[in-house]
């Protein structure tokens, strides 16, 4: 992509997405990858009159306040665009409120089109001493288009194949490879006479299985913040499914920078929105680190 607008290159924007998205130039970002904040969850500015979405008294108004940002984030967006939307679950009065999924079914009334969910499972997530329902250890990452015909690199993301190895839960396992008749279960596959025919590894793509929806992956850190951040292993599928080298990607809610580190290690640009001063400047430090050391990526 021609750097139209060099102003936006790998820069941390100051202020409330829902005024500065608008600002920004329309159907120029190939991708959106975001994670924000959860209803309910943490105050991350210092300062009250901060108008931080996710401090809503009630779920009704976090819900219209993200549609009215993801509205606006839909005219930046290329048309052959992916948002990725990672969103953690709220409990209230002991009820599960089923955040990010009436989050992700409301963008769909509002155009979007939801084409993947994706559990995101944390084996490192923090113990919890709860005893009347299970300890949550997972997320969703939601991902949605713009139009029917969008940009999506399978194989950029593909995972190793399993059937033919130790890991593989198959009945039979192994021994399926190279014997004729060999299928698993009668019928299936009943029109693939490379299986029935003995050559299973014909089957399987030379690059590896298509990525599959439940993404383990631990938790990030980051020495500035003092929670725990989303981390790069989690934004790199999105990223590289959904862009090429040269491409601008913008997280309207950047935090520590995590969404722009994963942008420039990959060579894409980057645009962030950040409301809060403390992490607006963390974010730009981090991205002004890397553009200052390109040869190490």
């Amino acid at each position: 992509m021609v750097n139209e607008h060099p102003v936006l290159e790998n820069q941390v924007l100051l202020g409330d997405c829902s005024q500065l998205l608008s600002t920004l130039p329309k159907t120029f970002f190939q991708a959106i990858i975001t994670s924000p904040p959860y209803f309910g969850h943490r105050q991350y500015s210092d300062d009250a009159p901060l108008n931080e979405i996710g401090r809503e008294t009630h779920l009704d108004d976090y819900l219209q306040r993200l549609l009215r940002v993801f509205a606006l984030a839909q005219t930046v967006l290329r048309d052959d665009g992916l948002l990725w939307l990672n969103l953690g679950d709220t409990y209230r009065d002991k009820h599960l409120l089923g955040v990010p999924w009436r989050v992700a079914l409301a963008l769909q009334d509002q155009g979007w089109i939801l084409r993947s969910d994706i559990i995101w499972h944390k084996p490192n997530a923090m113990p919890s001493s709860v005893r009347t329902r299970p300890t949550t250890d997972h997320e969703y990452i939601f991902m949605f288009s713009k139009s029917e015909n969008y940009y999506y690199d399978a194989d950029a993301i593909r995972e190793p194949h399993v059937t033919f190895t130790g890991q593989s839960r198959m009945k039979g396992g192994r021994k399926h490879l190279g014997v004729r008749n060999s299928t698993p279960e009668a019928g299936k596959n009943g029109s693939n006479s490379n299986l029935h025919n003995g050559r299973w590894d014909q089957a399987f793509h030379p690059k590896g299985r298509n990525k599959r929806t439940v993404w383990s992956i631990p938790l990030g850190k980051f020495r500035g913040a003092h929670f725990a951040v989303y981390p790069e292993k989690l934004v790199e599928p999105c990223l590289l499914a959904s862009t090429k080298q040269g491409d601008y990607v913008l997280d309207p809610f950047a935090g520590s920078g995590t969404t722009g580190v994963v942008a420039l290690k990959h060579q894409r640009y980057f645009t962030g929105i950040e409301l809060v001063k403390k992490y607006q400047v963390m974010a730009q430090l981090r991205l002004d680190e890397l553009v200052a050391q390109p040869n190490l990526f």
